[in-house]
């Protein structure tokens, strides 16, 4: 094997670690559900002008950033538009996702991890049961993918005390360890508007 093949194998893989099933919250509960059956992607409201403008803004800035690695237009805007949507959504900083989902899957919809974590922000199949039919395939649809990924995220945080490093760290599975969470730190400092 070639060094450079290696170094592609070690970019490729995911942080994705084991997730611990647990109880949740209604809300919780309610906010993923609907996920399921949700499939269009969301349109962003606004208040005003001012607040439009920003997004558009922030919406060309990132898209250029994300150009390498969606190259289609149409499709990087779609993602995009969704991950800025659930993560306002779920109460989530825009550039905390969009980090997470870089050191998670690399910008990749379909990465499986070796624990089986699924698609950009590597949700584990055991959720799709607790709240549906436990289709795992259907954490490879953006939407689905985005909104369990941060709803999850926000869980963990109310569960830590809005503690970041410990809810990123029960989001990857390595709980109270400080690799997973300085990727995903380090990486949103990339996603920053």
């Amino acid at each position: 094997m070639s060094i450079g093949f290696g170094l592609l194998i070690i970019q490729e893989q995911s942080w994705a670690g084991n997730q611990a099933e647990e109880p949740l919250m209604d809300s919780v509960r309610t906010a993923l559900s609907s996920a399921v059956t949700n499939h269009a992607p969301p349109v962003p409201e606004f208040v005003d002008t001012e607040s439009r403008l920003d997004y558009l803004r922030w919406l060309g800035t990132m898209s250029e950033r994300l150009k390498k690695k969606k190259t289609d237009f149409e499709t990087r805007k779609e993602f995009l538009q969704t991950v800025w949507y659930e993560s306002k959504r779920a109460g989530l900083d825009v550039a905390l996702v969009l980090g997470l989902i870089q050191v998670e899957s690399n910008f990749r919809k379909f990465a499986v991890s070796s624990a089986g974590a699924r698609g950009y922000m590597q949700v584990m199949p055991f959720w799709t049961r607790l709240l549906g039919d436990g289709d795992a395939g259907k954490l490879f649809h953006m939407q689905t993918n985005l909104r369990f990924g941060c709803v999850i995220l926000r869980h963990y945080l109310d569960r830590e005390n809005g503690n970041l490093f410990m809810a990123l760290g029960r989001y990857n599975g390595s709980r109270g360890k400080s690799p997973y969470p300085d990727a995903v730190l380090g990486a949103r400092r990339l996603w920053e508007h």
